[in-house]
């Protein structure tokens, strides 16, 4: 069996909270590791029981709550800020989690059949407005 070590993030728009999230976790009684973090938690554990636990977990509420795996297990010295490492990624992590209120929506509006309106075509800028936009003015 193989382990893994996925990371559960709530979207900020939901009612759920990582606390919440986590006292579920351990309500199911499955053998896994569980750190609960400000966005989310991680769960370690083998592969099957934690795909199992991360959806359970999405049946809370199924467009909020969002996993991935992580490629380091929870605690790794080169990683884990209690044991001096770094923390790069972090900046992507905060970023993505700012998107998720409109992926959330978008797979709302997906459910209920809604087709996002056609773009409209945008024309290429003629040479010369362009020139005159440019142009400084006195």
């Amino acid at each position: 069996m193989s382990r893994e070590t996925r990371l559960l993030m709530i979207c900020p728009t939901s009612d759920v909270t990582p606390e919440m999230l986590a006292r579920t976790i351990h309500a199911m009684g499955e053998p896994v590791g569980l750190k609960e973090t400000c966005y989310g938690c991680l769960v370690e554990g083998e592969a099957d029981v934690v795909r199992r636990v991360t959806d359970k977990v999405r049946d809370m509420e199924p467009y909020a709550i969002f996993s991935k795996r992580r490629a380091y297990r929870m605690g790794d010295p080169v990683r884990c800020r209690a044991q001096h490492g770094t923390r790069p990624g972090y900046s992507q992590l905060e970023e993505e989690w700012s998107k998720l209120p409109f992926i959330r929506a978008g797979l709302i509006a997906a459910e209920k059949g809604e087709v996002p309106p056609e773009r409209p075509k945008r024309e290429k800028l003629p040479v010369l407005k362009f020139k005159e936009i440019c142009e400084v003015k006195e």
